[in-house]
């Protein structure tokens, strides 16, 4: 079982019979997780009489959006990236958006009954060394410039409070963070696109495209035949040479403790909310409402190339599985030793701008896709929903526009020079944050190695966003 969330989620399921023969769809999306059931969803609410068809590999909830922490968050601690992409003014559009998505998702799952444990307890982008204070000194200033207070500096005290840790040295705080369980709301997506006449079709990968005229999705068992398809396959859109140059996968590693509710109640961390350390392999940890603490370390492995999602989606080895009881130890001492019952993997589609970005295959606008999240995909994933069916159904509105504003980044280095270079700055980033942890300052070399690390789910220290890094030479 691949994970805590989706134990959880999955307990009494059935999976959708999969596809047998010839089938016809004015949409095909291809992969159930929340970009594909989202894009459902919101092709139903444009046009209820579409006909739309989702085809998935294995089950819905069974890649990133079954495995990944929770954390909803906006876009606000990136504003200081997509102002240098868009300009100011269609940041601060994007960020608003991005903002009222987080409500929005809650508000969704109260109407339609999805008990997905949605809740607001805020967030706390912490340091856990000094090298790390100050990191997000560039968002707030960009914030402030435009009279935005999403986020606000907290000093040690409050920063050991809020997330009950001693190694919290201050931080940012962003009240208006929410947290899922997101196994839970992928199965609850899914329940409700049913009820909405989408036709999934589970256990059915696609096995061939058909570029050629209107677009063909082959399977094991049959064929989709549709006006427009949607590719929502997350990391696993590698595959693609389009895409190729403009992403690459990752892993991050979470596990969860048992229920330890008087423990925490002990330690205060009953009160503490979720929390993610600065570093670029940063550290996350979250409390659950039965009472475990679910404990992630991002960029643990690199995709080989075309690789994609698959070798990222299973559990950690015991020599990352040690990494984590590290951290976990490392974050809240007085628990070192509490066993970790369950640990699992996650792919992770990292960009070289740290930006989704939306695009079509070559050949048209008839395949479509959307990839990039860089590790905050639950709330961007219902705002690329609404792009990618506006863009499905050939519309000309707001929603649509927004995936001409982020097209596919250039500049990765082909493989396997993507390979070799990102192992080598994977390793000068854990080394010179090895250093940091200890209060050392890393050597100029690996420093100047580990820089070319582009942004993931919050800034580098000096909030720039790096250029393409040169071949051989990408982050992670």
């Amino acid at each position: 079982m691949p994970g805590l969330w989706l134990e959880q989620a999955l307990a009494g399921e059935r999976a959708a019979p999969p596809l047998a023969g010839r089938a016809e769809a004015d949409v095909c999306i291809v992969g159930g997780g929340y970009t594909g059931l989202w894009t459902a969803l919101a092709v139903k609410q444009l046009d209820p009489a579409a006909e739309v068809a989702l085809v998935e590999a294995r089950y819905c909830g069974y890649g990133a959006s079954g495995r990944n922490q929770g954390q909803l968050l906006d876009w606000w601690a990136k504003l200081p990236a997509f102002e240098a992409v868009l300009g100011s003014a269609e940041a601060l559009r994007l960020g608003r958006i991005a903002e009222a998505t987080v409500a929005e998702i809650g508000e969704f799952c109260a109407a339609n009954g999805i008990d997905a444990d949605y809740a607001v307890p805020g967030w706390l982008w912490g340091a856990t060394s000094e090298a790390q204070l100050g990191s997000w000194d560039a968002t707030l200033a960009a914030l402030a410039a435009h009279g935005i207070e999403a986020l606000r500096t907290v000093g040690r005290e409050e920063a050991v409070a809020l997330s009950g840790s001693p190694r919290m040295l201050g931080g940012a705080v962003h009240s208006g963070a929410a947290v899922v369980q997101p196994a839970k709301l992928v199965r609850g997506l899914r329940r409700v696109a049913l009820e909405q006449d989408v036709r999934i079709y589970e256990r059915t990968p696609m096995t061939g495209l058909d570029r050629t005229g209107r677009p063909l999705v082959r399977t094991p068992g049959g064929e989709v035949s549709a006006g427009r398809v949607v590719l929502a396959l997350n990391c696993w859109l590698a595959g693609y040479r389009e895409v190729a140059g403009s992403m690459f996968v990752v892993g991050s590693d979470i596990a969860a403790t048992p229920p330890i509710p008087e423990r925490l109640a002990a330690a205060g961390l009953d009160r503490s909310i979720p929390l993610t350390d600065a570093r670029m392999l940063l550290k996350y940890l979250r409390p659950t409402p039965d009472g475990r603490l679910v404990n992630g370390l991002a960029g643990t492995a690199l995709a080989p190339p075309r690789g994609g999602g698959s070798l990222l989606a299973g559990v950690p080895s015991a020599r990352r599985l040690a990494r984590l009881e590290e951290s976990l130890a490392f974050l809240h001492p007085e628990l070192a030793g509490v066993p970790l019952t369950h640990s699992w993997t996650g792919p992770v589609d990292r960009s070289s701008t740290g930006l989704p970005f939306f695009g079509a295959l070559a050949g048209g606008p008839a395949v479509l896709y959307a990839a990039g999240y860089s590790g905050n995909g639950v709330g961007p994933a219902r705002i690329a929903g609404r792009v990618l069916a506006a863009q499905a159904l050939g519309r000309d509105d707001e929603w649509a526009r927004i995936g001409t504003l982020l097209p596919p980044p250039r500049g990765l280095p082909p493989e396997p020079l993507r390979y070799v270079g990102g192992r080598a700055v994977r390793a000068a980033i854990a080394r010179r944050e090895r250093l940091q942890d200890a209060g050392r300052r890393p050597d100029p070399l690996t420093a100047r190695v580990a820089a070319l690390a582009p942004a993931g789910v919050v800034p580098m220290r000096d909030g720039a966003v790096p250029p393409p890094p040169p071949a051989g030479g990408e982050a992670l």
